[in-house]
């Protein structure tokens, strides 16, 4: 039920922001739009999130539904990255929802809704991962090095979810 729960209320907030495909109006950096869709409250560089999460939120290698996958500063990315898990299809693969990763329409700061993301590291632990590249319209060659997964603590994701139903009741006019 929490998984399913999870998953409704990632659906009513992209439905109630109007982030339906990969391209919107607006311009979003990974740090804020992830902070916003997944309701952990940490701030700067998306590399800084793992170790401000520590003692906050649970952390771990293993992905799940709402968790944060930060990605560790590599090559142009150097303050990292950071995306929301929309689904996990395997161990191995899930899909994410994120900011600022391919261009869309030639503009950077596009919201991508469940992009592939594999893990291609040796011992399965998340530690390496490839995400599909929109332009290129593949995985591609380059590895990222994550830390791994901040999870939102269960307490949290039920009072969110009450918050969410809350305000999609209130925005449909009660029904």
């Amino acid at each position: 039920m929490p998984k399913r729960l999870t998953a409704a209320v990632f659906a009513v907030a992209l439905a109630l922001t109007g982030f339906g495909g990969a391209a919107h109006a607006e311009s979003w950096q990974c740090a804020p739009f992830a902070r916003f869709l997944s309701g952990i409250s940490l701030f700067g560089d998306a590399w800084s999130w793992w170790e401000q999460a520590t003692g906050k939120y649970a952390k771990g290698f293993t992905p799940d539904a709402g968790a944060v996958l930060v990605f560790k500063p590599y090559g142009a990315m150097r303050q990292g990255h950071v995306a929301v898990v929309s689904q996990v299809l395997t161990d191995r693969i899930i899909q994410v929802t994120h900011a600022n990763w391919s261009p869309i329409g030639g503009r950077r700061g596009q919201v991508e809704k469940d992009v592939t993301v594999v893990d291609v590291s040796a011992r399965g632990d998340w530690s390496e991962v490839k995400v599909w590249y929109d332009p290129s319209g593949n995985l591609g060659n380059t590895v990222y090095p994550t830390y791994g997964f901040i999870y939102q603590a269960a307490q949290r994701a039920a009072g969110a979810a009450a918050n969410a139903f809350a305000s999609a009741t209130a925005a449909v006019g009660g029904r």
